[in-house]
């Protein structure tokens, strides 16, 4: 009887420690919407091959933009994602461990602040103490700084309304502010549903990145999937590229848009992922100073700090 007991102990044992050690070979992956190559990634399947040798399983979870998706990470819901330039500072001046682990190429033209095509706002100018509606802590933040920089006006000087970009559609449809600023594939179908009037994109103002970032821990302790996850992300990328109508018949579906929207989004696009150079760094250190100025964060932070050099293979 002790015998049974225990065997039937250790088979307890067992069972729950198979269990546990499955439970932790799940990667939770944070993406937006707008989140090109983690869609195709997804809708591709190609990740989950390359890891199911080692019996990982790949968790996806959405999120309405960048902040939202940072907060997660700093919460333990995700062990990697991507953003725009802002909310990882943001999230840095707020005291969340990420670490930038790769960058995209910049895409000017994918975002923009735009007005409806009859409205008398015909510049940037034209802005000052106007209702504009945009993601707070998100690439449309830096766009909305840098733009009225550039003629000459400071945040204080127009009404930031921050909404996310489903809410955002719905006050500027609505009429409840006079301009929005989002990022394709928004961009993109309110070009095409409400024939939108263009302001200005990224042309002529400081260029941003994308970037790619995980959890402190995920990185210390798995640098070697950081890297199977980058080089992934760079094989796809180099795809996309190369297949632009392949992209559109691929994700076009997954995302509910109409083909001729996620062509027009993904020819301003250009993907690909790279390290995190000296050069890639300083300028998003620029782009915290520039919100350190203004006050729109905290306190000053390095991003040298929250940088992890990955090293692809040759």
């Amino acid at each position: 009887m002790k015998k049974i007991l225990l065997t039937l102990l250790l088979l307890a044992v067992s069972t729950s420690s198979l269990a546990q050690s499955k439970s932790n070979k799940v990667i939770s992956i944070g993406f937006q919407k707008g989140s090109g190559l983690l869609s195709i990634l997804k809708t591709q399947g190609t990740l989950e091959k390359a890891l199911a040798p080692q019996s990982y399983q790949i968790k996806w979870i959405e999120f309405p933009a960048g902040p939202q998706l940072l907060e997660a990470l700093n919460a333990g819901s995700i062990d990697f994602g991507n953003t725009g330039a802002p909310p990882p500072i943001f999230a840095q001046a707020a005291g969340v461990d990420l670490v930038y682990v790769g960058a995209e190429p910049t895409s000017p033209s994918s975002e923009a602040i735009f007005v409806k095509k009859d409205s008398a706002i015909k510049t940037v100018a034209n802005l000052k103490g106007k209702k504009i509606a945009l993601q707070k802590g998100s690439s449309s933040n830096f766009l909305l700084v840098a733009a009225l920089q550039n003629v000459h006006l400071q945040p204080s000087d127009v009404q930031a309304i921050y909404l996310t970009p489903a809410d955002a559609r719905a006050a500027f449809v609505n009429g409840n502010v006079d301009a929005w600023i989002v990022w394709d594939p928004y961009l993109a179908a309110a070009q095409k549903v409400y024939q939108v009037r263009v302001l200005t994109d990224y042309h002529g103002l400081q260029q941003t990145n994308g970037f790619y970032q995980a959890s402190r821990q995920f990185v210390e302790q798995s640098p070697d999937l950081v890297s199977t996850l980058l080089a992934q992300i760079a094989v796809v990328g180099d795809w996309a590229n190369k297949h632009p109508q392949q992209v559109v018949e691929l994700i076009a579906p997954q995302l509910g848009l109409e083909p001729d929207v996620v062509a027009t989004w993904q020819g301003r696009t250009h993907y690909g992922v790279t390290p995190m150079t000296p050069e890639i760094i300083a300028n998003q250190q620029r782009v915290a100073d520039i919100f350190t100025q203004l006050k729109l964060i905290p306190k000053t932070i390095k991003v040298s700090d929250k940088v992890w050099n990955w090293k692809p293979a040759k």
